[in-house]
């Protein structure tokens, strides 16, 4: 068995689509037009895809214990270009064993995002 995607739903598409390209490095696979433009967008990099949906609502509840792991090469180089485009860390950087360090940030919606070094 395959997992293929996640999906989240958006407030603001565009600024997700540009988050998730931008900052997380995540190719636009493809693109799903609803009769008022564009409505569902999906990006992936190696593998699995995260499915970005425009909600309809005028806001968006996101599960405080939910988080996207992305590994990462060097944390200090993703640290460094994310202070370079002012993005804060939400939280860390932890190292809970002797081969996993790891932080998150906060994507357009609140979704806490991880990024992880592995060695």
């Amino acid at each position: 068995m395959k997992f293929l995607w996640c999906t989240i739903q958006v407030k603001d598409l565009a600024a997700s689509e540009a988050f998730y390209r931008e900052i997380v490095g995540l190719e636009v696979k493809r693109r799903m037009d609803g009769p008022s433009g564009p409505r569902i967008a999906f990006l992936g990099g190696e593998g699995s895809e995260v499915e970005l949906i425009q909600s309809d609502k005028g806001e968006i509840e996101i599960g405080g214990d939910i988080s996207l792991g992305f590994e990462v090469k060097s944390l200090e180089e993703k640290m460094a270009f994310l202070a370079r485009k002012g993005i804060p860390l939400a939280a860390g950087p932890f190292q809970p064993n002797p081969h996993v360090r790891f932080f998150y940030i906060l994507d357009p919606n609140g979704l806490r995002i991880q990024f992880v070094e592995r060695g």
